[in-house]
């Protein structure tokens, strides 16, 4: 079999492709930004080539893609729908009906770790299905988070598996994932499938590879999944902050008093953080900073113990012995709810930031004890340590400041905070409306984007979701991402790219059948979503599996259904899927936990999904 020729056009593709897969896998800069680059590099190409073959200094100019083509993807039907999604999601979400279901669910568990493992998969995966899956996830890590605590289950048995079911229950209908109202706008091109997937068309598959992944995660999953963190009712506990706080009282000739606590201790050199003052029968949380020290007040206090010793001396502070700083002690400025486990959401703002260039002990009036990134616990020298997606902040706030993090999209709350604000007359409302679009998308010829789009203006219309609330529901990262991948995809066809690619694919798969060409595009797919985004990885891909089926006289659907399946389930790797960042700090699980737990899953997937399309749709026109 003869390869296309190969042409300076489809080197510098490959070029920025490589280029843009490198960028995607170590993150120097967010992914959305390296997606614009992308875009604006393939646009840039083609006047700036010309430019250098007027000259004389290039044979022939090289434009991948047109400038129309290169924006194209900010008025594609995949991104509007998936904007629209995001708002729909949020509308649901401001009702509280998915948090009403998953605690009335979790009423029947206890402490069974069997039962919370099926509660939890029981919900999120038919959820997911319907409004955005990472959506889902952060809505109920929460739910799941307060459940490990009062069932004394580890929190890391249940969060990876919250992820997983929440990926596997997006393939359930076409709004599951953003992956795949893409993949179902790239099939719709003329050269592909020249339509797109219908609401329900690859739900059966869905099911079924559902069905193994629920059997995967109650058994081989469930055995795999390791405790990394140990059941614990107290959070100072679970974040070992023994050591690390204490209380500590003003002498009378301590050289502080009188002054404020600001210049006195919150700007010293020395690594402390104030946590809260006690003064008589009164306990004062943040903002500490204005208030005059007394002799006589005492301090909590978060430092290590060769800080404190030094601090001791030169502030004219004496120890309290026989003093355990616990949650109850931290809580009892409120007799409620002052500490919380804070994650740092996609698409935040602290993202790259530290808490001292944020300002966040001033900006939300909380402090901040420790730092979890995985399996590491960060209690010192915080304050210059640039923050990551799915950093779980333990945070020490007034009520109020607490429901400000909960109601701020930068982060995720992970325990259930009171949300007197929920809208719970409008959830029939906000339940008709997703299953209007659903309906309209399903039976009628209104397509999808503009379904999705009455839908959301109507979350606007009828209270649902107030004006206002509308551009912070919409994951802006995401947009951008679309809008900057999809003319990758344009340009490795137009190319040729795609078409060289599956040549070099179907070739070296020898004389395996099309079933098993089918089984390696799928693993192919899964390897490069576990490592670059999703959204990226169906973009490159089902161009190639498209061209690929065409020279092996196969169904396009099929290849394509491969691929999207692939794109929208990665379970090897935390920067695979959104929503195994979520998870990653809460869980306090390592990278290769990931590896362990999702490499076999993966696997059963591979055959699983394979096999379901063979029997389903047939490998063949």
């Amino acid at each position: 079999m003869a390869l296309p020729e190969i042409t300076a056009g489809m080197l510098v593709v490959f070029a920025v492709i490589l280029a843009a897969l490198v960028l995607f896998a170590l993150e120097p800069v967010p992914i959305d930004i390296t997606a614009i680059g992308v875009m604006v590099t393939l646009m840039l190409l083609g006047p700036v080539t010309t430019a250098l073959a007027d000259a004389g200094l290039l044979a022939a100019p090289v434009a991948p893609v047109t400038a129309e083509q290169g924006i194209s993807g900010f008025a594609s039907q995949a991104t509007i729908t998936v904007l629209a999604m995001f708002v729909l999601s949020a509308g649901v979400q401001r009702t509280g009906v998915v948090q009403i279901l998953g605690r009335k669910i979790a009423a029947f568990t206890g402490d069974s770790e069997s039962r919370q493992l099926g509660a939890i998969i029981g919900v999120v995966s038919p959820i997911s299905g319907f409004i955005n899956n990472t959506a889902a996830v952060a809505i109920l890590l929460p739910m799941v988070t307060d459940l490990a605590h009062e069932g004394k289950t580890s929190p890391s048995k249940l969060l990876m598996p919250l992820s997983f079911a929440s990926m596997f229950g997006g393939t359930l209908t076409l709004i599951g994932t953003s992956t795949n109202i893409l993949a179902s706008e790239i099939a719709s091109r003329p050269e592909f499938l020249g339509r797109p997937f219908g609401m329900f068309e690859f739900t059966a598959l869905g099911a079924v590879v559902g069905v193994a992944g629920v059997a995967y995660l109650m058994t081989v999953g469930r055995w795999l999944t390791p405790e990394r963190i140990e059941p614990r009712e107290d959070l100072t506990e679970e974040f070992e902050m023994a050591d690390y706080l204490t209380e500590v009282v003003v002498r009378e000739d301590s050289p502080i008093v009188g002054d404020t606590v600001q210049s006195a201790l919150q700007e010293t050199d020395f690594d402390v953080d104030l946590v809260q003052l006690i003064r008589g029968e009164e306990v004062f949380l943040e903002p500490l900073g204005p208030k005059t020290i007394q002799a006589g007040d005492i301090f909590a206090i978060r430092t290590d113990r060769d800080t404190l010793v030094e601090l001791l001396d030169a502030e004219g502070l004496d120890l309290l012995p026989d003093v355990t700083v616990d949650e109850d002690e931290l809580e009892q400025a409120e007799r409620g709810q002052n500490l919380v486990e804070v994650v740092i959401a996609p698409g935040s703002f602290l993202v790259s930031e530290s808490l001292a260039s944020t300002n966040f002990r001033q900006r939300y009036d909380a402090t901040v004890l420790a730092v979890r990134r995985g399996p590491e616990l960060v209690r010192k020298r915080m304050d210059r340590m640039q923050l990551r997606v799915g950093d779980t902040l333990l945070v020490q706030a007034t009520g109020d400041s607490i429901d400000r993090l909960n109601n701020n999209r930068n982060f995720i709350v992970a325990q259930e905070v009171e949300r007197p604000e929920y809208r719970e007359s409008k959830i029939p409302v906000a339940v008709g409306l997703i299953l209007s679009v659903v309906g309209v998308a399903a039976l009628t010829p209104v397509p999808i984007v503009v379904a999705a789009l009455a839908g959301a203006l109507g979350m606007v219309l009828t209270g649902c979701l107030k004006p206002t609330e509308v551009y912070d529901a919409v994951q802006w990262d995401v947009i951008f991402l679309l809008a900057g991948v999809i003319p990758l995809g344009i340009a490795l066809e137009a190319t040729g790219g795609a078409d060289l690619l599956a040549e070099l694919l179907v070739a070296s798969s020898g004389t395996l059948p099309v079933l098993g060409v089918l089984a390696l595009m799928y693993a192919v797919t899964a390897v490069l979503t576990n490592i670059v985004s999703n959204n990226a990885a169906v973009v490159l891909m089902v161009p190639v599996a498209a061209d690929a089926a065409v020279q092996l006289g196969a169904s396009v659907f099929a290849f394509i259904l491969a691929v999207t399946f692939a794109a929208s389930t990665a379970f090897m790797t935390p920067v695979g899927y959104q929503t195994n960042l979520f998870v990653y700090g809460p869980g306090g699980y390592r990278f290769t936990d990931y590896l362990k737990v999702g490499a076999p899953l993966q696997l059963v997937f591979t055959v699983v999904t394979t096999l379901g399309i063979a029997v389903l749709y047939g490998v063949t026109p």
